[in-house]
Order: C-alpha cells, then sequence, then structure tokens
C-alpha cells in the first residue's frame, strides 16, 4: 500500500530553503504549522526544477526558486495539488500548465510585503549617502577624498514606483517621515488608495522623468520584461538613481552600464539581476555607483519566517480540503 493509498498527504520541500550547514534559514519552529496527523513533509532532492517524478511522489510542494515547467509532469495525472512559492513572484511556475493540471498556486504576499519595501528603502539610503563608495574608502584609509563624494538629501525628492501593488504601497508607507514627494505608474492601481498614500499617480515617461529615486516594483511578464531600456532610462536625471528588487530582466542591464557609464543616471541598487547568480565579470559589478546584493537583499528573520508560514498554511488548508489564501491559479 503506498502513501496515497494510505490516507498520507506528502509535502517536499526543495532543498533551495537550505543554508551552507544545511539548516533550514526561515529556523525550526515554523514547522509547527507542518504538526498535523496524516502529514509527512521531507526535503525533496536536489534539483533545479520538479520533475514529473515529483509530482507524482507529493501532494504538495513548497519552492523557493525551483522551476515548474510543462515538463514537470509525465503522461499520467499528477499526484500533486499544489505548489507554494516561498515569496510572491511566480515566474519560475508554468502557470497554465498548473491550470491545465489542477494545481493550485498559491504565493506568500504577507511574508514579503514589509522586507523588500523595507529593501528598497535601504538601497535607496545607501545610494543617497554613497554608503558603497565611503566603505571602499574608510577601507583603503582614503578618508581625505571624503568631500569628493557629497551625497543626496531627500526632503523634497521625488521616490517614484513602477509598479504599486504591495509592496510598492508599503515602501510609500515607511517613507513617509522623509517628506518626500511620491510618484508611480501602474495601469491596475486603486487611485483612491494612492491618493490615501499621498501617491501621484502619472505615464510611464513622467515616472521616469520626474524621479529622483526609482524603485522596480512590479512583476515579470511578457509586458514588463526589458520595460527599463535605453530609452526610458535616457528620460531620467543626471542625478536620478535606479533601484530594482523586483526581478532583474526587467531591466535591459547593458543599457543599464551605458546609462552609468556615460553619467546619464547617478547609480543603481541592483538586487536582481538578468541572469543568476550574474556572473562575477558582469561589469556592472565594477562600478562605484552600484550597489549590489544576491537577490537576498530581504532575507531577515521576518521575512523568512513570513514566508515558511505562509507557505506551510496554504500546504495544511489543501490537505483540509479547504480553500488556501493568495491563489494564483486554480
Amino acid at each position: 500500500m503506498n502513501d496515497f493509498d494510505s490516507g498520507i498527504f506528502r509535502v517536499g520541500i526543495t532543498r533551495d530553503v537550505l543554508t551552507s550547514n544545511g539548516q533550514p534559514i526561515f529556523g525550526q519552529a515554523v514547522f509547527d504549522f507542518l504538526n498535523h496527523p496524516g502529514l509527512v513533509w521531507e526535503y525533496m532532492e536536489e534539483s533545479p526544477v520538479i520533475r514529473p517524478e515529483h509530482a507524482a511522489r507529493y501532494d504538495a510542494i513548497c519552492a523557493m526558486l525551483t522551476r515548474f515547467t510543462p515538463e514537470s509532469l509525465g503522461p499520467e495525472k499528477p499526484r500533486l495539488k499544489v505548489i507554494a512559492r516561498f515569496g510572491v513572484g511566480y515566474d519560475t511556475i508554468d502557470v497554465p500548465t498548473c491550470q491545465k493540471a489542477g494545481i493550485l498556486l498559491t504565493i506568500a504576499p504577507d511574508g514579503v510585503r514589509r522586507p523588500v519595501a523595507v529593501s528598497a528603502i535601504t538601497f535607496m539610503l545607501m545610494l543617497a549617502h554613497k554608503v558603497g563608495i565611503k566603505d571602499r574608502l574608510t577601507r583603503a584609509g582614503r578618508w581625505a577624498e571624503k568631500s569628493d563624494h557629497i551625497g543626496t538629501g531627500l526632503t523634497g525628492r521625488s521616490l517614484g514606483s513602477l509598479g504599486v501593488g504591495n509592496i510598492g504601497a508599503e515602501m510609500f508607507r515607511l517613507a513617509k517621515p522623509f517628506d518626500m514627494t511620491f510618484i508611480a505608474h501602474d495601469p491596475y492601481a486603486d487611485p483612491q488608495q494612492m491618493a490615501a498614500l499621498g501617491v501621484e499617480l502619472v505615464d510611464l515617461d513622467t515616472l521616469f522623468r520626474n524621479s529622483d529615486f526609482l524603485t522596480v516594483n512590479c512583476p515579470l511578464n511578457e509586458s514588463t520584461r526589458g520595460l527599463v531600456n535605453a530609452n526610458k532610462l535616457s528620460l531620467m536625471k543626471k542625478t536620478a538613481y535606479l533601484i530594482n528588487t523586483a526581478r532583474g530582466p526587467i531591466v535591459d542591464e547593458s543599457a543599464l552600464y551605458q546609462a552609468l557609464v556615460e553619467q546619464k543616471i547617478a547609480g543603481a541598487g541592483l538586487d536582481v539581476f538578468e541572469v543568476e547568480p550574474t556572473p562575477a565579470d558582469n561589469p556592472l559589478l565594477q562600478l562605484d555607483n552600484v550597489v549590489v546584493t544576491p537577490h537576498g537583499v530581504c532575507f531577515t528573520d521576518e521575512c523568512m519566517q513570513g514566508l515558511a508560514e505562509s507557505a506551510f498554511k496554504a500546504v495544511v488548508d489543501v490537505m483540509q480540503g479547504k480553500k488556501p489564501a493568495h491563489v494564483v491559479s486554480a
């Protein structure tokens, strides 16, 4: 008798949630959410993609960056009922394949809303105060050069957001004490909610022209891929900064590099790249006016616990025959 016949609900957790010493990035306590009779969980074997044997073995898969493609399913109807993402983006998951197979896809916006919003502001503060450059000067004993790197005050400056969903809205809430002006472009934004936050909705070109700090907070899809290109970057102020904590392919990296070396914009903060991990010879990594992190600037205990809690709750809901929160495909 196999696990399915005996009433076992088997959960697979992708191994990309483990640190270098083999511990889960979200700690052990959150596994209490999976402590239910009839539920068994395990770490899956190392694989960059969910394979047909995984879809046949597990009722639920909790995935960080592991991909799900049309080739993830075999010819038989899969045992898999739900993929619970440890995150809010789902460009790693082929949604039409999920829908065709009747597999639920859930995301975890509550886990990333505050941490990613804080990350965008962290980049803004680092760029405004030229922390990266000043860090290198200090380590090299070049204190006398500090006056050559005067930062940018925030009062009265314009904070812009390309896309203003949960994360963008939270960023604006957190930025209120800085006395900045807020602008955003998002065709799906609620005008009343934006007005309550003090955010002016503008067209795309106006966003690029008027932002002193332009943050990318939109999902990656066919309409946003390469949206931040040479043409749009040419509209920005020479004193402006670009910040991307969303998805790398939204920004054309070659165009961004040219804009930076030609001093068409002042600098950039990048947590995400077109190819990840980004190659060590990526020319963007050599620029003093760029602050970079490895698609993990938001990785805090708060963030990781929130992601795991949301994903594990979704799994338990499905096991109990309930509709989980934050379903992308059904």
